[in-house]
């Protein structure tokens, strides 16, 4: 049995939030590895996503709005690079903002969550 195309229209999807993560809604588009994820990343500005790690390499493309990584500032058209077991964050949104991210590997452990 061959697979066939998918197709999700994000403006009609249904977005889920994160009980742990208040201000963050996400919406899943594929499991490209085991564990991992490509899904939309929506913010409330001033949403603050808190120090983590993840066992497998995180890829982050910045849609729309204004995001703060450490201490680097990511407006849209910003993409950046988290290689597996290395602590990034915390991400602050500094405007409602949307991002795209893929993971490849598991969720990982959040400080203080």
């Amino acid at each position: 049995m061959s697979e066939t195309q998918t197709f999700i229209d994000s403006a009609r999807a249904r977005w889920s939030k994160i009980d742990f993560l208040p201000g963050v809604e996400l919406l899943p588009l594929a499991e490209p590895v085991p564990h991992g994820s490509v899904h939309l990343a929506r913010l409330s500005t001033g949403t603050v996503i808190p120090p983590h790690t993840h066992p497998g390499d995180e890829f982050v493309y910045v849609l729309s709005g204004t995001i703060e990584t450490g201490s680097t500032r990511c407006p849209a058209g910003t993409f950046w690079r988290t290689p597996a077991g290395t602590r990034q964050g915390p991400h602050v949104a500094v405007t409602d903002v949307q991002i795209l991210t893929i993971r490849l590997g598991a969720m990982g452990p959040f400080d203080g969550a």
